[in-house]
């Protein structure tokens, strides 16, 4: 898996996220300077925040995720397109977006895939990671949300947008790593609040830890 026999530090696999739809330039000001302090992977911020991040960690190697059809995923497949487009020209290095829950649910694989290929191509080659709210799925359609996201060109899923969802599950992860395989990305996300629960999920298989609030990495 990615990391998989490195000495890789937590702070070295963290993003944190900043969601709230109140949240000002001081907010994001602080948590870059946060970031690069703690040499975090990531930040992960809405569309409009994309330009800013990339600024304020300019010549740093945190990573700038633009969020695409946070947090409930279910907006038009060619608003995802697009919202990832602009995300990608205003610098964001990787894109993360919200797979169609519902449209999942109803069994309807052909535009769910169609949906993340069309998310895929407009990333213009920038890594991608689908958000697939394991919660809200059975153990049936979190797999084959994982097919999809296989099958797309993706390079992660994600656990959960970490927006008012319970506690990843470490089994969950597990099952994940099991039938994805050793390379392909795992993000874990969901109320994580320490670092020794981030340490049993990088355990479990999980190549990069999501939060929104906590403890510091």
């Amino acid at each position: 898996m990615p990391g998989s026999g490195e000495d890789v530090p937590l702070a070295k696999r963290m993003e944190r996220a900043l969601l709230a739809a109140d949240a000002t330039r001081g907010d994001l000001e602080k948590l870059c300077a946060e970031a690069r302090e703690h040499s975090w992977a990531g930040v992960c911020v809405n569309g409009s925040r994309v330009e800013l991040a990339r600024a304020l960690l300019d010549e740093s190697e945190v990573r700038v995720i633009g969020l695409v059809g946070f947090p409930w995923g279910a907006g038009d497949t060619d608003a995802k397109r697009y919202e990832t487009e602009i995300a990608a020209d205003q610098g964001a290095h990787e894109i993360e977006a919200v797979i169609n829950i519902g449209r999942l649910k109803d069994g309807d694989r052909r535009l769910v895939l169609r949906e993340m290929r069309d998310i895929v191509e407009a990333a213009d080659e920038r890594a991608v990671r689908l958000v697939l709210e394991t919660h809200l799925l059975t153990r049936e359609e979190m797999l084959l949300a994982l097919e999809l996201a296989l099958d797309s060109g993706a390079q992660f899923v994600v656990t959960s947008t970490d927006w008012h969802v319970p506690d990843v599950k470490i089994e969950v992860v597990a099952l994940l790593r099991e039938k994805a395989g050793a390379e392909f990305g795992i993000k874990a996300a969901g109320n994580i609040r320490d670092a020794q629960t981030a340490q049993a999920l990088v355990n479990a298989g999980a190549t990069r830890i999501g939060a929104s609030a906590g403890w510091v990495g």
